[in-house]
């Protein structure tokens, strides 16, 4: 399984991911979103550098001509709710792509224990497709596999590409333990050491969905 980390090589994602972690930036929430957006197209044009392409004979206002167009069959996918903008940088590059939505959410057992539940999804098929699977915060790993299995019903993808803005380690290290290596690539803007004793990522950003949406009761 192959992990790209666009921290190790400075960009303007470094940029946008010192916007997203500077609590003195963050609270704009309109630039939280924008910069959730730019990463996702960047992570985008960077993934479609993998992917197939066939030669298509076009026709110009002086000649015809082969060009190269994608022949993978794309489906995005999200965890609502941080992930939307997020989806919506990767939209914004495959326009042609399928969309599929699943809502997981943490419920508390007690202060510092809780389980992941799934309660919605909305897919196309994914026999044969390239599955881009998306979001911002990878912090154990479990939300992500299971929006994974769940996308599952619905067929089983060529490929799967997981991106996040942020993973911690031992999240990585879940995903490399849990989804097929053999046809699997993560995609992150950084890989932070730790989660604390809350499953948050330490030094990570904050809650994403609170800083992007407004804080939820």
């Amino acid at each position: 399984m192959e992990i790209i980390n666009f921290a190790e090589t400075p960009s303007l994602v470094s940029q946008y991911m010192t916007e997203l972690r500077d609590v003195n930036i963050q609270g704009d929430m309109l630039r939280f979103r924008r910069n959730l957006q730019r990463i996702g197209g960047i992570m985008a044009y960077e993934i479609s550098r993998r992917m197939s392409y066939v030669k298509e004979e076009i026709t110009t206002p002086l000649a015809v001509m082969q060009s190269d167009v994608l022949a993978e069959k794309v489906v995005l996918a999200t965890i609502f709710r941080a992930g939307i903008p997020f989806h919506q940088g990767f939209l914004d590059f495959f326009d042609r792509a399928q969309n599929a939505f699943v809502s997981a959410y943490r419920k508390y057992r007690e202060k510092e224990n809780f389980d992941v539940f799934i309660e919605y999804i909305a897919s196309p098929r994914l026999d044969g497709k390239t599955l881009v699977l998306v979001d911002p915060m990878l912090a154990t790993g479990s939300s992500m596999e299971l929006a994974y299995r769940a996308l599952l019903t619905k067929g089983e993808p060529a490929h799967v590409h997981i991106a996040s803005i942020i993973a911690s380690q031992a999240a990585i290290d879940y995903v490399k333990s849990t989804f097929p290596s053999d046809k699997t690539t993560v995609w992150v803007g950084a890989i932070d050491a730790e989660i604390n004793s809350h499953s948050y990522i330490v030094p990570g950003l904050g809650d994403a969905g609170d800083l992007a949406y407004g804080v939820k009761e």
